[in-house]
């Protein structure tokens, strides 16, 4: 069922417009559905996720969140090419909680005095998955932040395959460049044992996923250890940036728009 509380307002629609690639807020269950679609194709069939008899079935990635977040798009000629799941405090009290708190203790970003969101099932078709879509998701999520006034951003990251040993270079950079200070610092509910190697840490860099390096360039960290996701094939980090740490150009191109908002 498609929440009404996710009616746009002016403020939310559009978020950002580039050329025939525009974001924005899903209107409708459809462009929901093609959302999940999406993200089926992204995560069952291109990166190995191993879906229940139910999802196989239907070849939609659903799960009680989808009725109670909002949906950021990229759509390109009215297609569903790019999708992020925005779950704030309201839509976590709804389910019992925050998706992350599934793999990760988050009480010290829940204590988090501002306005928090979760971010997450960020993905891109692979038609379309360059910069330009990249970055009218950030400008369209940053144009959101900016409107409702968040103040913290956080959420699951994901490194390839739930082999941890082959990950070791990737989380000892991690741990050692980008550790959450630690009234930021999420915590695993079932820690791995502690992994570190020796690294290039440019090399290792250039390993990350895209989506992974573009947090940290905005100036994310993330908290202590990580947890495997068997269902999903990979090896879970939690993100954590402040919204004062976004790039000042995304800030400059809203700033506008939520003062004739105000």
């Amino acid at each position: 069922m498609f929440d009404s509380r996710q009616t746009l307002s002016s403020e939310d629609l559009p978020l950002a417009t580039t050329g025939n690639v525009e974001v924005r807020l899903a209107a409708d269950s459809a462009e929901v559905e093609a959302s999940q679609a999406l993200r089926y194709r992204v995560f069952y069939e291109e990166m190995g996720a191993r879906p229940s008899q139910q999802t196989a079935a239907t070849g939609l990635d659903r799960d009680l969140y989808d009725p109670v977040c909002r949906h950021l798009l990229a759509l390109a000629d009215g297609q569903v090419v790019g999708s992020y799941r925005l779950i704030d405090r309201a839509a976590a009290a709804k389910v019992g909680g925050f998706y992350s708190a599934n793999e990760f203790d988050i009480s010290a970003l829940q204590s988090f005095p501002g306005e928090i969101l979760e971010l997450g099932r960020s993905c891109v078709d692979p038609l379309w998955r360059n910069r330009g879509t990249l970055q009218q998701l950030w400008q369209g999520l940053s144009g959101f932040i900016m409107a409702h006034r968040i103040g913290l951003l956080f959420g699951c990251a994901s490194l390839p395959g739930t082999n941890p040993n082959l990950l070791r270079p990737q989380l000892s950079y991690l741990r050692d460049h980008h550790l959450a200070p630690e009234d930021l610092r999420a915590t695993p509910l079932q820690p791995l044992a502690e992994v570190s190697a020796a690294y290039d840490a440019r090399t290792v860099l250039q390993t990350l996923p895209p989506l992974l390096k573009g947090y940290l360039r905005a100036g994310a960290s993330v908290g202590q250890g990580a947890v495997i996701d068997e269902a999903f094939n990979t090896t879970d980090v939690l993100v954590v940036l402040r919204t004062d740490a976004l790039t000042a150009r995304y800030q400059r191109r809203y700033d506008g728009q939520i003062r004739k908002a105000a």
